[in-house]
């Protein structure tokens, strides 16, 4: 198979479907959500472009209307896919420029009483960088080793919210709720950590809690409660995690992405990480966060995304794409969870001349039964859900697990003055 060029017709790929009262006797929220859920049971037209868009001229609780646009995951991975949307919509308050370029800040080294200039300070930072490297040679043969050992026959311990069999076939639910991206920057700058990380804490926790709910339904004892520990010891539950691995991190221009001598390139380039959950429940709610900030932190000092990447490119070169495909599949429905977290526009953008309220970007087609989105745009954060409903039936009470955990992480940072509201 192979790209070829081809004219557009829009008029193919543009939807406006008739809404009438009729469809709206629930609530519109249900009727988009049921809408997009339809769209989960077809396949893009391979015949054509594989995209089109959708124009829902519903009002519902957060917007005036719905625009869902669905791309075929070969198109390119969620940093190109960011970058094409804001090379395709303006500032609200400036409909004659382009949306700002999200960033990533360079953190300076602080060399304090001029140590490295010593010899004694030249041979304390060879020892630094020797024990680094050694670090990170070690984390990434276990990580590695890891990926290959969950490919061939480690699999993720069977809980509630575990994909079945042709999972991946099965109709989605997607569900998000708007969160304020300031009460995670809050977090995040009192615990020195970042955003990344407060959204993995707020996961584990949220998880854990829905865990605890759900495995409590079969007691028989009736003085079970929320609060009654009904989690079994030592759960394995692991998130699958895109890494983007442009040379150039962050999002890029559009135009610089199509540039044929740059760097970072449109397309999918992304590596596969495994991160573990611990799940369990805990009466401090600062532990979960801190949790997640260590086990990112070791993520960070190994090189198991590249490696991923070019093992998986490796096969498909010697083997051809259906033992890849395999390959990858299976690594995916031996864990739990699909996890993404991406930085969106820093300022209101339009589309058409209509300003944009939020982003719920997710995906379906994946053999895990959930997976859980992080979308910041301006000051506030959309966490999306894309859920099995034959395994996960009730994906609007994890929402509220995942909201409330945030809170309750948040009030512990206020209640001990980390930091100041």
């Amino acid at each position: 198979m192979k790209w070829v060029r081809t004219k557009v017709d829009i008029d193919k790929h543009i939807v406006v479907p008739q809404v009438n009262e009729q469809d709206l006797q629930e609530t519109p929220e249900k009727f988009v959500e049921n809408y997009i859920r339809n769209l989960s049971t077809t396949t893009l037209d391979k015949s054509k472009p594989l995209w089109d868009l959708h124009l829902l001229n519903v009002k519902t609780l957060d917007a005036e209307g719905v625009a869902v646009l669905r791309m075929h995951h070969s198109l390119g991975d969620g940093t190109s896919l960011m970058s094409l949307l804001l090379a395709s919509t303006r500032q609200t308050a400036h409909p004659d420029k382009l949306p700002t370029i999200p960033g990533t800040k360079n953190r300076a080294i602080n060399l304090e009483h001029n140590q490295y200039y010593s010899m004694r300070g030249l041979l304390w930072r060879y020892f630094v960088l020797i024990w680094f490297y050694m670090r990170m040679f070690w984390n990434t043969i276990v990580d590695v080793l890891m990926f290959l050992s969950t490919t061939m026959f480690l699999k993720d311990t069977n809980t509630p919210i575990k994909g079945r069999p042709g999972s991946e076939f099965n109709p989605r639910r997607f569900v998000h709720r708007v969160l304020s991206l300031d009460d995670m920057k809050l977090v995040k700058n009192a615990l020195n950590m970042t955003i990344n990380d407060v959204a993995l804490g707020v996961t584990q926790a949220g998880l854990s809690v829905y865990l605890n709910r759900r495995f409590g339904e079969g007691r028989k004892d009736k003085g079970a409660t929320e609060k009654t520990n009904n989690l079994p010891c030592n759960i394995r539950l692991r998130s699958s995690l895109l890494i983007n691995l442009r040379p150039t991190p962050g999002i890029q221009a559009l135009a610089d992405m199509m540039d044929k001598n740059t760097e970072a390139k449109w397309g999918n380039w992304v590596g596969s990480v495994l991160l573990p959950f611990k799940i369990a429940l805990r009466d401090d709610p600062l532990v979960y966060v801190k949790e997640t900030k260590a086990t990112s932190f070791r993520k960070k000092n190994s090189l198991e995304a590249i490696y991923t990447c070019y093992i998986s490119k490796l096969i498909l070169k010697l083997f051809g794409i259906k033992t890849s495909s395999s390959m990858s599949h299976r690594s995916l429905i031996n864990t739990t969870v699909a996890f993404s977290n991406l930085v969106g526009p820093q300022e209101e953008i339009s589309f058409g001349g209509h300003p944009m309220v939020y982003l719920a970007p997710t995906s379906y087609g994946q053999p895990q039964a959930l997976m859980i989105n992080f979308q910041s745009y301006v000051n506030k954060m959309t966490m999306v859900l894309s859920v099995d409903e034959n395994v996960i039936p009730d994906p609007h009470q994890l929402l509220d697990d995942l909201e409330q955990s945030l809170k309750l992480i948040k009030n512990a940072v206020v209640e001990r003055g980390l930091c100041q509201e």
